[in-house]
């Protein structure tokens, strides 16, 4: 009896060190696969907030994607013509004028995507348009924030955030097209100066006219 417990106990043992070692591994390599994915969703949080600020900013300085029609223009030129006329030139001269007519139907069916295309792009007005009209709307100086606030108010379907407006009011400001102010720490935005003054002059040149 006692020699054949002595080997029963120390397999035992053997198989609790071992599970236990698996144990442990099996913790570690959790803590290490979660501390990756931790890692890999903190780094598509910040590119995914990188993104949306670099479309803000494409859409601030007016950067338009290329169009697809190239593509569908370069498709539509690839295709051949098939080439049977060399060897049915002689008995068949009726084909030529088959495919010579069916040609031409191809083209004005892409025109009217283009115009499509055209209109949809120019139907919403871009974020430099917007903080221009709503600088003209304004009777006092305004900050980046109170502009990005008020046109994501106004415009709830598209992102709009204070960095975006102020590198845009910074490049109308570059252009003329808006003044800045500070005001201790502060800085304000108005729209430019000579807009307003325009409409005096042409009223007093039309009272001249008048008399």
């Amino acid at each position: 009896m006692p020699e054949t417990t002595t080997p029963a106990t120390e397999l035992a043992s053997q198989y609790i060190a071992q599970v236990t070692g698996d144990l442990e591994a099996n913790v570690k390599e959790q803590e290490r696969v979660s501390a990756e994915i931790a890692s890999l969703q903190e780094q598509l949080a910040a590119l995914q907030r990188d993104h949306a600020v670099l479309m803000n900013m494409q859409q601030a300085l007016g950067i338009t994607a290329a169009p697809a029609e190239a593509a569908v223009d370069s498709r539509s030129v690839t295709v051949p013509s098939p080439r049977r006329t060399k060897t049915d030139a002689a008995p068949r001269g009726k084909k030529k004028a088959r495919k010579s007519t069916a040609a031409p139907r191809k083209n004005p069916a892409k025109k009217p995507a283009a115009k499509a295309q055209d209109a949809t792009k120019g139907a919403q007005p871009t974020l430099v348009e917007l903080i221009r009209r709503h600088l003209a709307e304004q009777t006092e100086p305004r900050s980046a924030a109170e502009i990005a606030t008020a046109l994501s108010e106004a415009h709830p379907g598209r992102d709009i955030t204070a960095k975006v407006v102020r590198v845009t009011l910074e490049g109308l400001v570059a252009k003329s097209q808006a003044e800045r102010s500070k005001q201790g720490r502060s800085v304000f935005y108005t729209a430019p100066a000579s807009e307003p003054t325009a409409a005096p002059e042409a009223g007093a040149q039309h009272a001249g006219a008048d008399r």
